[in-house]
């Protein structure tokens, strides 16, 4: 994780204190007020502050102001988040706060291996070394300690309920170190951190797996309390409903694997660019997405030029990863774009529920883009669209559609408008 050790697992051979604090020590009296302040502290403010640096200089100062000579202090927390598996987060004396993302992959694990946390893991112990009589290859991080003029070092191992390895370091300039005062005064603060940061890492857990799986809007609106069946929340929005065209062929002799890592590919050519014009993906739908781009208050023209910049700049994309052949077959997508209000909310029965978008509008987009390949054009526009938007599309016609009683004017953009190559050339700009 953070730190670094060595390739193979080796049994402790120099000073350490194990989890019960035989080698620690009882409170001294004089410091039990301070050290219950210290306490109710974490589990006061150190829960409630929104950001990890307050929490780990509060906690710093707060052990310094009780005799722990603290001058570096990390903590590693596993995360459930589908680009990474972990989160470094470091604070110093003299550099303040900062994090690292620890992806998946052979790389994290062999730097946990390599490092002081799997040790504690491994033995359940506090690794507690004097960095003076500790060899620079016991772990990977010992000469970088030592480079920076820390003197001693510790490692706590902790295990959240759910299961996962975690942990907390301490490192001191200190000439004297963590003496047996200073060790106490953690062991006693201890089980309290411990409590607060898997308090902070279960809601931050929550938090990545909502936005993931439903998108920032309905996972606000879930951790808000919208959770009952038939709730339902509006917004006004520019909507981009894109899917890919013969997806079913293109699949149909791929193995699994193979399928969803075309899937992944098409969408890596969507995604990027809506998010890049601050849309948002609400929900993917087999070989198709639904997106949304705000209103921002009356401004309904930025975000109707947004979900356009957004469209154009994926099917330039699209096409660079045609040419690159990161696809089994030609890919080409279907997009409609329309403005108009999309709801999402609570449907299902008993306590499986699913947070989905409906609405006419939203079932607008989606039959307009069915017309993509009907008409041989890869971007479509409603009306209502069209009339939020600076630019002048051109109208190809009013097309039945499936569930509307009239035919519906839908539009394009005109032929005399960017050539791809100027699309991707401002698709490489923004």
């Amino acid at each position: 994780m953070l730190d670094s050790e060595p390739t193979a697992p080796r049994a402790c051979s120099w000073p350490s204190a194990d989890t019960e604090g035989e080698e620690i020590g009882d409170l001294d009296q004089a410091l039990f007020r301070p050290g219950l302040a210290l306490r109710d502290w974490l589990l006061a403010e150190g829960t409630r502050l929104q950001d990890w640096a307050g929490l780990l200089a509060g906690l710093a100062e707060r052990l310094n102001a009780l005799g722990v000579p603290v001058d570096r202090m990390t903590t590693a927390i596993d995360a459930l988040h589908s680009e990474y598996a972990g989160v470094g987060r470091r604070w110093t004396r003299e550099g303040g706060y900062t994090s690292q993302l620890f992806p998946h992959g052979e790389a994290s694990e062999r730097a946990y291996e390599r490092s002081p946390f799997a040790e504690a893991h491994r033995t359940g112990r506090w690794l507690v070394l004097d960095l003076r009589r500790t060899p620079d290859d016991a772990f990977d991080i010992i000469p970088e300690l030592k480079a920076e003029g820390y003197v001693f070092y510790i490692c706590v191992p902790l295990c959240f309920t759910n299961g996962t390895r975690n942990g907390v370091t301490f490192a001191t300039r200190a000439e004297h170190g963590f003496d047996r005062r200073a060790l106490s005064v953690l062991r006693f603060v201890m089980p309290t951190l411990a409590a607060v940061l898997e308090t902070r890492s279960v809601n931050q857990r929550l938090d990545n797996v909502l936005r993931i799986y439903v998108g920032n809007e309905p996972h606000k609106a879930i951790l808000s309390g919208t959770i009952q069946r038939g709730q339902v929340s509006r917004i006004r929005s520019a909507i981009l409903f894109a899917d890919m065209r013969g997806y079913t062929r293109i699949s149909s002799g791929l193995e699994p694997e193979r399928a969803v890592e075309l899937l992944n590919t098409f969408f890596d050519c969507l995604v990027p660019p809506i998010e890049a014009q601050g849309g948002e993906v609400l929900k993917y739908l087999g070989d198709g997405l639904l997106a949304i781009f705000p209103d921002n208050g009356d401004d309904t023209g930025g975000s109707a030029q947004a979900a356009l910049s957004a469209a154009t700049a994926a099917l330039v994309k699209l096409d660079e990863a045609n040419r690159a052949g990161r696809f089994p077959a030609q890919v080409e997508a279907g997009i409609a774009l329309h403005h108009g209000e999309a709801a999402y909310g609570n449907v299902g029965s008993g306590a499986r529920l699913d947070f989905t978008v409906i609405g006419p509008d939203v079932n607008l987009a989606s039959r307009i883009a069915e017309m993509n390949k009907v008409l041989g054009e890869p971007l479509l526009l409603s009306k209502a669209f069209a009339d939020h938007l600076g630019a002048d599309p051109e109208m190809i016609g009013r097309h039945p559609l499936d569930g509307f009683l009239e035919p519906v004017p839908i539009y394009r953009l005109r032929p005399d408008g960017p050539s791809r190559k100027e699309q991707r050339e401002l698709a490489r700009a923004s």
